[in-house]
C-alpha cells in the first residue's frame, strides 16, 4: 500500500523519482525500492514524505484513504476557494 500511494502522489504532481529523490536528498534507486515494496522508508522518511506531499503518515500508510490537505498558514479566503474547488470537481 505505501509504495502504491509513494507512487500516486508523485504521479499526480508530474514528479519523475529522480525529481522526488532530489527534493528528499536520497536516491532515485531509493525511490524506487518504496514504490516496488522491496524497501520500506524509516519513521523519520516517513514523516518527510507526509510533509512534502501534504497528506497524514495515516494516509501514506493505508490506514485512512482520504488525503487530508494541509492548509495551515493559508487565509480564511484561499482555504474556502479550495473548498470551493474541491466541491466542483466533485460534480463532474
Amino acid at each position: 500500500m505505501l509504495g502504491q500511494r509513494i507512487y500516486e502522489l508523485r504521479s499526480a504532481l508530474g514528479w519523475s523519482q529522480v525529481q522526488l529523490a532530489e527534493r528528499l536528498n536520497i536516491s532515485k534507486q531509493t525511490v524506487s525500492n518504496w514504490e516496488n515494496d522491496n524497501i520500506q522508508p524509516s519513521i523519520e522518511m516517513l514523516v518527510r514524505l507526509s510533509k512534502l506531499f501534504h497528506v497524514s503518515t495515516d494516509y501514506l500508510l493505508g490506514l485512512e484513504n482520504v488525503p487530508n490537505i494541509n492548509t495551515e498558514g493559508l487565509p480564511v479566503s484561499f482555504v474556502a476557494h479550495l473548498i470551493q474547488i474541491i466541491e466542483d470537481y466533485k460534480k463532474k
